[in-house]
């Protein structure tokens, strides 16, 4: 009896061991195959922008693959310049993906059907593209899809009731397309939701009728949140023309004579107002107005060079090239100033140095947008002696003109080097303008995380670690101009360069100045735990944010976006868990782990950056105390030539670095 409950449980233990041994290759086997994916994924589209080594069989460690449980999920490769077609056995050989992000490429054609294959995926970013074609069948087979971003492409056909089918969906962006139809949608649990610039007829789904109105704009739709629909649900501008055509005259319509007499008085109002404007203009040009230098704005370093997001852009959305000339201008025809410059109690621009234009040449001068931030939109102005400057238009100015020219003058008497400088500024009940120098290498964040093709200067560690001082330079100064000024909005996107990358912080002051509908809900990533409002940010609470970016600078990680909720990570949570597991090499950028001789440096930065995330205010740091840690590992990086023994395995295999 004992021999026989022997052998049984032998057979048991051999059985177990037996399963676990069939179980062992399949891991190897599967990631092989995510490999072969990735580089037949490459093969098609990436020629040689996917700088992944061939000779590492371990994908998981290629630039924008993430791994769990040997199977990749998730894989992030925006604006890296891929284009052609994705064609079947690449991403849709990737079952385990959870994230998908390909946004601002030139890929085209249709999505590839063995894409359905990826039933765990939650997150497909695919806007900035040239996909075309009806929206798949396949697509409302993705139940797990949180978020959905097709903007900037050209599909087309209905948006299909096949959504309704996406009961997880909370964002689904498809503006700048080509859709026709969209009756039907059942969407309750949307939460971010965009069709606006389309081709879209008919009234808004009562399901979406809570959603602002700019998520409709540039369609034929009616209905709430735009005018109400008459009729049979056409809209408005339609329906007007339609009606009863037995009847002479429209019911509370207008006669045809009173029409035609609309119609010649417009003709001879506009002619009249042409004529005053030339004379006007004529009688302008022949005033002996003093001249300026506008070059002396800008020194010739300054020239105009590939336009760089200086601000980040909203939902992936693109410039279109909107005016700040126009706008202006016409808010101030609106409100009866159509005077400018020095004329008696017109609006004019308010210089903190010399003044060296007017409005009228502000006005003028050609204009394109740069990116949508947390506190408005920046242009690019290119006045008319070719100098650049940046022009943002504030949004949501809550607080009235006093405090408002009190508190901007203050940020206009901040003088640092490292900072952006306020040249000038503009208000008005419809417009606030601020004028600031042009930064022509665009933002950190643009340099970071924008294009990683062949053309792409790898940032050294020389580079990374001056960016980091000359931005903790400027908020030092702020932070010295009394316990009570900070910066409150430290992110990527506002660490601004030069030509020679010297840093400029830019955007400080600006978050007292807006109402809470503005406030940086989308930079979460860089928020203390503590901060509540984020128009009242400690100095702490700016050291904190500093903290993250010194980890973005480290890592090449997007910190977690919370309004758009893609491509990023909890930054400051990641590094301590790979910290504490002793796995210190594999957080650093891989740009960085080829430069020798500089990994005590990286880890003493490593170190900062930690300290300065520190769960409680108390414990962190100073931006003083910040800056001098900082320009000591600089100084040793210049003092010692041999460099210090590696702390890091450059073979991929991860050391304790402490």
């Amino acid at each position: 009896m004992r021999m026989g409950c022997r052998s049984h449980s032998h057979r048991i233990m051999l059985l177990f061991i037996f399963q676990i041994f069939l179980s062992l290759p399949a891991g190897n086997s599967d990631l092989t195959s995510d490999r072969a994916a990735l580089l037949a994924l490459r093969s098609a589209v990436g020629g040689r922008t996917l700088l992944w080594s061939t000779t590492q069989q371990n994908p998981c460690q290629w630039a924008g693959v993430q791994c769990e449980n040997d199977r990749v999920t998730a894989l992030r490769l925006p604006g890296v310049s891929l284009s052609g077609q994705l064609p079947t056995g690449t991403v849709g050989n990737l079952i385990h993906l959870r994230t998908l992000s390909l946004r601002f490429n030139s890929l085209s054609g249709f999505l590839p059907p063995d894409l359905a294959s990826c039933t765990d995926l939650r997150n497909l970013y695919l806007q900035g593209n040239d996909f075309s074609g009806p929206l798949p069948d396949f697509l409302f087979g993705l139940r797990d899809l949180v978020r959905l971003n097709l903007a900037g492409n050209n599909f087309s056909g209905e948006i299909s009731t096949g959504f309704n089918n996406l009961t997880r969906l909370r964002t689904l962006y498809l503006e700048n397309n080509q859709f026709t139809g969209i009756s039907g949608l059942q969407l309750p649990n949307i939460e971010q939701f965009n069709v606006s610039f389309n081709r879209l007829k008919g009234s808004v789904p009562a399901s979406l009728q809570s959603m602002p109105a700019t998520a409709f704009t540039g369609n034929l739709l009616c209905g709430q949140p735009l005018d109400s629909c008459s009729g049979n649900g056409t809209s408005p501008a339609t329906s007007g023309s339609e009606g009863n055509n037995n009847s002479g005259t429209k019911k509370n319509g207008l006669s045809g004579g009173a029409i035609a007499g609309i119609v010649i008085g417009s003709i001879l109002g506009f002619l009249l107002l042409l004529v005053i404007l030339l004379f006007l203009c004529r009688k302008k040009s022949s005033k002996k107005t003093s001249s300026v230098d506008i070059a002396a704005i800008k020194n010739p370093e300054m020239e105009i060079l590939g336009e760089k997001p200086i601000g980040e852009v909203e939902n992936g959305g693109l410039g279109n090239g909107y005016s700040v000339a126009v706008a202006a201008a016409a808010a101030m025809t609106a409100n009866g100033k159509g005077e400018v410059g020095n004329g008696g109690g017109a609006k004019k621009l308010v210089f903190f140095r010399n003044a060296v234009f007017d409005l009228e040449v502000l006005l003028r001068a050609s204009a394109e947008v740069l990116g949508k931030g947390t506190f408005g939109t920046a242009y690019k102005a290119v006045l008319e002696v070719g100098t650049a400057v940046a022009v943002k238009r504030l949004k949501d100015v809550t607080i009235s003109e006093r405090e408002f020219r009190e508190k901007i003058e203050l940020v206009g008497a901040m003088d640092h080097v490292n900072l952006v400088p306020l040249r000038a500024y503009y208000y008005s009940r419809e417009e606030k303008l601020l004028v600031y120098d042009y930064m022509p290498m665009g933002s950190l964040s643009a340099l970071l995380h924008g294009n990683k093709g062949a053309g792409r200067t790898p940032l050294n560690w020389e580079i990374r670690s001056g960016i980091a001082l000359g931005a903790a330079r400027g908020i030092e100064y702020l932070h010295s101009q009394g316990p009570n000024v900070s910066h409150g909005n430290i992110k990527s996107s506002n660490i601004l360069l030069t030509k020679s990358y010297k840093a400029h912080v830019s955007d400080f002051g600006l978050a007292h100045l807006v109402g809470p509908s503005s406030t940086p809900n989308r930079v979460a990533g860089y928020r203390a735990p503590e901060v509540t409002d984020p128009r009242k940010v400690s100095q702490k609470a700016d050291v904190y944010s500093f903290g993250v970016l010194l980890l973005e600078l480290l890592t090449g990680k997007v910190p977690t976006h919370a309004f758009l909720n893609e491509d990023g990570v909890d930054l400051p949570r990641w590094v301590q868990s790979i910290v504490r597991e002793e796995w210190t090499s594999e957080v650093f950028d891989l740009e960085l782990l080829r430069y020798q001789n500089v990994e005590e440096e990286m880890v003493q930065l490593l170190q900062l950056a930690i300290d300065c995330t520190a769960q409680y205010p108390d414990k962190r740091p100073s931006m003083s105390e910040v800056t001098r840690r900082i320009e000591d590992l600089c100084h040793s990086s210049l003092r010692d030539d041999e460099g210090p023994q590696p702390l890091l395995v450059h073979d991929g295999s991860p050391r304790h670095a402490g």
